[in-house]
């Protein structure tokens, strides 16, 4: 925590940063490197779907 100023500015890095690694880090089983590989491409697609709409809507 000594790289935030203030417990709020933590929670909300934490907050937004575990529902991030939710989409990318496929559940904790026993997976194959390909099944790890696919679960990621899979969530990249709505991810960059969304930063490219902020991107166009910022320019």
């Amino acid at each position: 925590m000594w790289c935030f100023r203030a417990p709020g500015g933590l929670q909300r890095f934490i907050w937004v940063f575990s529902a991030d690694r939710n989409l990318f880090v496929p559940p904790h089983q026993k997976r194959s490197a390909l099944a790890t590989h696919i679960h990621r491409i899979y969530a990249i697609a709505p991810w960059q779907a969304v930063t490219d709409a902020k991107r166009s809507a910022s320019l």
